[in-house]
């Protein structure tokens, strides 16, 4: 199995970073076009990014800010049951941020991808929190 990871630094709190990947809010500011869930071990979240995807995942770890993972139980067929995760931690006056996409059958051209858009994702995500902007959902990967 292939797994996409990312570490970096976000000027921002633990809890600013936290809310901003296990709230629905922080999710539609920087990754889905809509979003459903409440950050609980074992809920279900709706993962809207258009008509013909809209996903649906299980929380498997939430410990407010520390760590946040979804299991991803229907999506596209590379990406059903995998994990996307985030933990941070405090450093002095940011947070470090490790991100993980764990579970991809291979490393194919859709693995190859994604791990490009997540980075895409990840420095929106970044911005967002750090500077306010929003990007919207239609330009995110053009930005």
């Amino acid at each position: 199995m292939a797994d996409i990871l990312h570490d970096f630094p976000i000027n921002a709190s633990a809890q600013r970073v936290f809310e901003a990947v296990a709230t629905p809010q922080g999710l539609e500011a920087w990754w889905t076009l809509e979003c459903s869930g409440t950050p609980h071990v074992g809920n279900e979240y709706v993962l809207n990014f258009g008509p013909e995807y809209i996903w649906r995942a299980v929380v498997t770890k939430c410990v407010p800010n520390e760590a946040f993972e979804l299991q991803l139980t229907h999506a596209d067929k590379d990406w059903a049951g995998s994990r996307v995760g985030f933990t941070f931690e405090n450093k002095s006056d940011n947070t470090w941020m490790r991100f993980y996409h764990l579970g991809w059958p291979d490393a194919n051209a859709h693995y190859r991808q994604s791990s490009y858009c997540w980075a895409m994702y990840l420095r929106l995500m970044k911005r967002n929190i750090e500077a306010g902007e929003f990007v919207p959902y239609a330009k995110r990967l053009e930005v």
